[in-house]
């Protein structure tokens, strides 16, 4: 299928390594905002609406991860990008370990954040997608919150989740219909091995989206593969905890940059 433009933001030294970031499903490039000034002095940071998100493209036909990737690899080609430090939390892990596993050449290190190889079942995505193209993401974003951070925590910080609840309130219903049949139907297992990069992988102690054993499936696949545990985070940990999120990131990418 043919790739669509993305919305993106290009910052940082340009003589400076790559760190491309991919956001989760109903989310925009902003929720990377807290965690991108533990990077800004010393990486260039591209950050991207996937398909069906914020400012991007939506094509209202059925769409695989590995379509998703390509968007991102059509993206580097026309800026000029080789390789990238690649990061992505739920569907952009899930974007970002399709593209380590088909193009390892174009990727120098590879995070993983609160992310899964495999999201069983397609049928439950398929009736996700159908509640939201039928009633909006207002039909299900009170549940969505509820995975996405921890009991108390939007009552604490409203100010954080606010943003983050109009984002989602705004997706477009087909762009975010179109996605979770992707990720129905994804199943990315028989390809870890083939990623050949050194690997991150977050997991959060308390998310029910995609819990630890999951993060642990990947890590098994794998062979450079590494793993951390955040608690006190459900399952937008970028969001919720950007300053482990930040700090982890930041350490792992200057050992391998």
């Amino acid at each position: 299928m043919a790739h669509l433009p993305l919305n993106h933001i290009l910052t940082g030294p340009e003589d400076a390594p790559v760190v491309a970031f991919s956001n989760s499903l109903g989310t925009t490039l902003a929720m990377w905002d807290a965690v991108v000034p533990h990077l800004a002095d010393r990486y260039r940071i591209l950050r991207y609406d996937t398909r069906g998100h914020g400012g991007s493209a939506t094509r209202d036909a059925p769409a695989e991860i590995d379509d998703l990737a390509g968007d991102l690899l059509a993206l580097l080609d026309g800026l000029g990008i080789g390789r990238i430090h690649a990061v992505g939390l739920s569907l952009g892990g899930m974007t970002m370990q399709a593209l380590a596993s088909a193009a390892p050449g174009r990727v120098a290190s590879l995070t993983l954040m609160a992310t899964a190889a495999h999201m069983p079942s397609e049928a439950s995505w398929n009736a996700r997608a159908a509640t939201v193209r039928e009633a909006g993401p207002q039909a299900i974003v009170a549940a969505t919150l509820g995975r996405w951070f921890t009991p108390g925590f939007s009552e604490r910080h409203p100010e954080v989740v606010a943003p983050i609840r109009t984002a989602f309130m705004a997706c477009d219903a087909a762009g975010y219909a179109v996605c979770c049949g992707a990720i129905g139907r994804m199943d990315l297992r028989p390809r870890l091995s083939a990623i050949t990069a050194p690997t991150l992988v977050v997991a959060d102690r308390e998310d029910p989206a995609t819990p630890p054993a999951m993060a642990e499936e990947i890590c098994r696949g794998i062979p450079q593969a590494e793993l951390v545990t955040l608690p006190n985070a459900a399952h937008l940990l970028a969001v919720e905890r950007p300053d482990a999120a930040g700090a982890y990131l930041a350490q792992f990418l200057d050992r391998h940059r």
